[in-house]
């Protein structure tokens, strides 16, 4: 039941879970940031929506409800299909776990068509820089499949990498792989996937720096 508008302002959220806090930013307008809930987003599961990628990439659990008690289950497994979660009929998700991230950069990078609108392609990245280098890398794809997507050959070429720009656009090429995205008024797939890596690439940049 927790807002976006609450996920937005809470200090806890700001200090260790950064990027869940800058996609939460992004969410539709204030009306609805307001009203609508980081859960019940969730439980949406609309590929194109944006807290789902980068509440797999910072590998949060979900903890689910229902007549035989309580579960946890990881967003890599709860996310199922297009609009579809491992939520049965007769459970709810009442409780949703974010790891720690702190000292972690963060950013997330969306392209949609106007103000308030669905992302026709968003990145959410996370980096853990120590010294010169990128130790740890996290990234989440939005609306590059029927659920969201971990970039993970991104982040296997990121890491022990120098946080420098060319470093990171160079391991931001691989972002595309592994993805299926569909083709719709918005854009076609080749179009989607182009926008993956330009988007990746600023988000890790813009993660890096932070």
């Amino acid at each position: 039941m927790t807002t976006h508008y609450e996920v937005d302002r809470s200090p806890l959220i700001a200090e260790h879970a950064r990027l869940i806090g800058a996609a939460t930013a992004t969410v539709a307008d204030p009306q609805v940031r307001h009203r609508g809930t980081f859960g019940g987003a969730l439980a949406h599961a609309d590929p194109a929506g944006d807290l789902l990628a980068p509440a797999l990439a910072v590998e949060a659990e979900m903890v689910i409800a229902g007549p035989d008690g309580r579960r946890t289950v990881p967003a890599a497994e709860f996310f199922v299909d297009y609009f579809t979660t491992a939520l049965a009929a007769d459970e709810i998700l009442v409780e949703i776990r974010l790891p720690k991230l702190t000292g972690w950069g963060a950013h997330y990078e969306k392209f949609n068509r106007v103000a308030q609108a669905w992302s026709i392609v968003a990145v959410g990245a996370a980096v853990r820089v120590e010294g010169d280098t990128i130790a740890q890398a996290r990234v989440g794809l939005t609306n590059m499949a029927s659920t969201p997507v971990r970039a993970t050959a991104v982040e296997n070429a990121l890491v022990g990498q120098p946080a420098t720009v060319e470093s990171i656009r160079a391991a931001a090429e691989h972002a595309a792989e592994g993805t299926s995205p569909g083709t719709d008024s918005n854009a076609d797939a080749d179009y989607r996937q182009h926008l993956a890596r330009v988007l990746t690439g600023r988000a890790l940049v813009a993660a890096a720096g932070g």
